[in-house]
């Protein structure tokens, strides 16, 4: 049904061959850098757009790849990483969905607080690589990646799922919403959003059925990319079962 590279399972036509995926491996390390702060998990390193990265003052057009959005280390991941890292027992010994993981440091905090399986999704290929990579970093064998689009289909039965800075368009707020609350209801899946306050997801319904975990105060490099948003949130989501 797919093909793979390594363990990133990939969906039909989105890499051509195995050297595809190398070239595009390659691209990342060549056009990214090594990060570990200013962020609330200065102990995770991250491959991430800095300024010192030719694409971070190129033109838009010129990035060969869907738009990277792994490649920054965005506010609700940062807490739901920084909440794994201060709390392991929440992951300890569970089987662990990261869903959007970007650069796929909420599955690696997860990883290095004991979690018995964790898997990373997001539907750009790219972000498989950089999640790979970027276990590397951190001295982690390769986590499984699945790029298919996997909201709405029948869920597995997760222990826990992870997803931050996912409620920026309302349609798919909507979805996220549905499909959530049906993992709850079949498996008794537990939900964790990180997120800073974002418009979409203050004013969304889901809103009223999130229970705060923790929140945590950016560091002020982080707040001033962020468009002035000063803290990031861990919700619990408690389904209208």
């Amino acid at each position: 049904m797919f093909a793979s590279h390594g363990r990133v399972v990939v969906a039909p036509g989105l890499t051509r061959n195995l050297r595809a995926a190398w070239d595009a491996r390659q691209f990342v390390v060549e056009n990214t850098e090594v990060a570990s702060g200013p962020s609330l998990t200065p102990e995770i390193r991250l491959r991430l757009f800095t300024p010192n990265c030719p694409f971070w003052h190129a033109r838009p057009d010129t990035w060969p790849f869907p738009d990277p959005y792994w490649a920054i280390y965005w506010p609700g991941g940062q807490a739901l990483a920084r909440y794994l890292l201060n709390n392991p027992e929440v992951s300890k010994d569970k089987k662990v969905l990261d869903l959007g993981c970007g650069c796929g440091a909420s599955a690696i905090a997860a990883s290095l607080s004991g979690a018995f399986h964790v898997t990373a999704n997001d539907i750009d290929p790219v972000a498989a690589l950089a999640t790979q990579l970027n276990c590397e970093l951190n001295g982690l064998e390769p986590i499984p990646c699945v790029t298919k689009d996997i909201i709405g289909c029948e869920s597995e039965k997760w222990d826990l799922i992870l997803l931050g800075d996912m409620f920026y368009e309302e349609d798919l707020a909507d979805r996220l919403h549905n499909w959530l609350r049906e993992c709850i209801r079949t498996h008794d899946t537990k939900v964790l959003i990180g997120d800073p306050g974002r418009a979409h997801f203050e004013s969304h319904s889901i809103r009223e059925l999130l229970l705060e975990l923790a929140r945590f105060t950016l560091p002020k490099a982080v707040a001033e990319e962020n468009y002035g948003l000063t803290c990031s949130t861990v919700y619990q989501y408690k389904a209208d079962t």
